[in-house]
């Protein structure tokens, strides 16, 4: 129903590279388009409201559904409940959004935490009255559910009542729901927050400067050895200080997440997952396998290739994204990454250039990397009565663009998926990086088009690193999880045992041409994604692959790609990957489907090679 700030839309968890110069007047959001203030009459008169209106509706439904259910006039008087229901969803969706941007923008405040988790206990409080509907319904026969969702005006929300009919198997007792539900503002959602908030206020030596993480994640891109390595030392230095906290929290979460995977009768770790992203586990299996097995054609072959440039048999961990030697690295003011990204999204279609020039204009975006701001960047979608905003973390460098692009993608996405309402308007994670892989490729072969001969190979290079991270190291961070998870099984984990189930995925993706030092087995503590969205990782290979696929199609397409494109990002929660992807003659459940994407990258690879020969 709602989300930490964290979750909204994880982004990569690597960022982009030092700090530039001059980077320009950088926008910070305005949040005045959801309430006025935190101490806004609006915003707290809302808060009443869902409290009331909430009772109202359990008061008007609950215990009822069957009997409407079988009614002559079912079609007509569900559908008049559920349009009730999905406006109290956006208006909840609209506090906790509100809330939880408030907080991101500085997650070491006091006033803003407090802020943030009083709106999460006051929301999962009324939200109560809320949880008999979803288990009504699927308690309702099946042969008579078909066929009144079947008939107008019900058949509208079909879709959602489909996704909730796969809930049915994992449905438990009322009141079991209930304690569940409750409890999750001091369980999961308080251990959320504590790692939030230990994040945020980490610091980090490098020389003579603290630094928050961050700029300290960006300062292992920079050009001089020296600063990569003791950014990396200081991370570990600081992540090994506090193992003990992370040790705690991801042992407790995944210990959680067992028990209610028991209770729910889940019988595999990221069956969960996979129900949620409406994705068949089959799927995700081909799609770790193809990749698993590519590593050596992949990063093993390109760090192999990078070390070579670098005049070594093997890289240190921390020179893993390093730019490449003797490339200067250009830097981009906010206005030159703003025309770079519209220009590239006008190109294939103005529609998406005026869609994201909105973000701009209209202050949807929040771009400085100020002291306590939640790291990393993210597309928050709010509700569909309003309009999504982006976080970057944005400091002049082309990943920094590249990120830029990505983030306007989802906005792009979130815009086009609005209309559906607050109950189909979200996508499964599988289908969300849909538009924010593909607006970042588009952006991408815009740069390359204008670098000459050594920037292009930097360019590559950047990419085909880019296309790792999302590929490789997220199998393997997916890799990593599930062991995790299937260890905690058999008791509490130490630190070390963590060190190593970690050491273990990441030597396996890498490679001999990476040399994990001493302090890497660290490095899985910053990780946000296995705190507040288990699993949540291999959305991102799947969505690279897909968009590698569906632009392999876009360049032989010889008209009518534009169009199809927008139906699927247009169709939002509403439709299954199967039936999005096949007006593209495109099919996941094809074992053949990923070697597609995978393709892609070993191609950049290779023209990388031979321009070394």
């Amino acid at each position: 129903m709602f989300a930490s700030p964290a979750s909204f839309k994880l982004a990569r968890a690597t960022a982009s590279s030092g700090a530039a110069a001059d980077q320009g007047t950088l926008p910070e959001w305005n949040l005045a388009d959801l309430y006025p203030g935190m101490e806004s009459p609006a915003y707290a008169g809302d808060l009443a409201r869902i409290a009331q209106d909430c009772a109202a509706f359990a008061q008007d439904y609950r215990g009822k559904l069957a009997q409407m259910a079988g009614a002559p006039d079912a079609s007509q008087t569900l559908f008049a409940m559920l349009q009730r229901y999905e406006a109290l969803e956006d208006l909840i969706g609209r506090v906790m959004s509100y809330a939880g941007l408030i907080y991101a923008g500085d997650t070491t405040d006091p006033a803003r935490a407090k802020f943030y988790g009083d709106a999460q206990e006051k929301i999962t409080n009324a939200s109560t009255d809320l949880l008999f509907l979803t288990l009504e319904l699927n308690r309702i026969e099946d042969s008579v559910m078909s066929a009144v969702m079947g008939q107008a005006p019900l058949s509208h929300y079909r879709p959602w009542l489909e996704d909730v009919r796969r809930e049915k198997p994992y449905q438990l007792e009322d009141r079991v729901e209930q304690l569940f539900h409750e409890k999750s503002v001091t369980g999961r959602g308080a251990w959320n927050r504590l790692f939030d908030e230990t994040i945020a206020g980490l610091r980090f030596k490098v020389g003579d400067k603290e630094l928050s993480l961050e700029p300290t994640l960006n300062l292992m891109q920079d050009p001089n050895e020296a600063v990569r390595r003791d950014a990396s030392q200081a991370l570990a230095t600081t992540l090994r200080a506090n193992l003990r906290t992370f040790s705690l929290v991801t042992n407790v979460l995944a210990k959680d997440k067992e028990i209610g995977d028991r209770w729910r009768g889940f019988s595999d770790v990221a069956d969960s997952r996979h129900l949620s992203n409406r994705v068949e586990r089959e799927v995700v299996d081909a799609l770790v396998s193809a990749v698993r097995d590519a590593y050596p054609r992949l990063s093993h072959r390109y760090y192999k290739l990078k070390a070579k440039w670098f005049g070594r048999e093997q890289l240190d961990h921390w020179d893993r994204n390093a730019p490449l030697p003797n490339v200067p690295t250009r830097s981009y003011n906010w206005e030159d990454a703003r025309h770079l990204v519209l220009s590239a999204y006008g190109e294939f279609s103005p529609k998406m250039a005026q869609i994201a020039q909105r973000f701009f204009d209209e202050r949807w975006i929040d771009a400085p990397v100020r002291p306590g701001k939640a790291p990393g960047a993210f597309a928050h979608p709010t509700v569909p009565s309003a309009h999504p905003y982006v976080l970057l973390n944005y400091q002049g460098k082309p990943r920094d663009v590249m990120t830029l692009a990505h983030e306007l993608g989802h906005g792009v996405h979130q815009v086009l998926a609005a209309h559906n309402g607050a109950l189909m308007a979200p996508t499964p994670l599988t289908l969300a990086e849909t538009a924010s892989v593909f607006g970042e490729m588009l952006t991408f072969r815009t740069l390359l088009a204008q670098s000459g001969p050594e920037q292009r190979r930097a360019m590559l290079a950047a990419k085909v690193e880019d296309m790792i991270n999302t590929v490789v190291r997220q199998i393997a961070f997916y890799s990593f999880e599930r062991k995790l998870h299937e260890a905690r099984r058999a008791g509490e984990l130490t630190a070390e045992q963590i060190g190593d189930l970690w050491m273990s995925v990441q030597a396996e993706s890498l490679g001999p041409a990476i040399a994990l030092r001493e302090g890497y087995e660290t490095f899985w503590a910053y990780i946000p994604h296995f705190v507040h969205s288990p699993f949540y990782v291999y959305a991102y290979a799947f969505g690279d692959c897909l968009v590698n696929s569906l632009y392999g199609v876009y360049q032989k397409a010889e008209g009518g790609f534009v169009e199809k494109y927008f139906a699927m990002l247009s169709a939002g929660g509403t439709k299954h990957h199967s039936e999005l992807l096949a007006p593209f003659g495109l099919d996941a459940r094809d074992p053949g489907f990923w070697q597609i994407g995978l393709t892609m990258i070993e191609g950049m690879i290779a023209e990388l090679e031979a321009m070394d020969a």
